[in-house]
């Protein structure tokens, strides 16, 4: 794992990381008990679709925790290697502009990601 900032690469550290992971579980978490929830009522396809707010929380937290980058300190021109919270910010232009080029990618793969996971719930043949 990088310790250090690399523009476009690697922005958060192993408590940032941490911290996504945790996300990523409650987000597990919450799409499961739907799950579970749409299971035992039989819930009809279009109210499986709203799954994908949980479905969305945990892609936001693994894809994060995986890519080591941060897409809200992505956009907003930050990085974060010391305690939570602690964050530093990119002076260098181009290197913002990596940042923002991988923060909107990560942002898509959550969405991306969100959606087929939401797709396949919905397919469901639970009725």
């Amino acid at each position: 794992m990088s310790d250090q900032y690399i523009a476009g690469s690697c922005n958060i550290g192993k408590s940032e990381v941490r911290q996504r992971q945790v996300v990523a579980l409650i987000g597990l978490f919450l799409s499961v008990s739907a799950l579970a929830g749409f299971v035992s009522t039989s819930a009809s396809p279009s109210v499986r679709l709203g799954i994908f707010l949980p479905f969305l929380v945990f892609s936001v937290g693994f894809i994060q925790s995986r890519k080591k980058f941060c897409l809200a300190y992505g956009f907003m021109g930050t990085f974060n290697f010391g305690r939570l919270g602690k964050v530093s910010r990119v002076g260098d232009k181009a290197a913002l502009a990596a940042d923002r080029k991988t923060a909107a990618s990560i942002l898509a793969q959550c969405i991306g990601l969100a959606a087929i996971l939401t797709l396949i719930v919905y397919l469901l043949p639970l009725a």
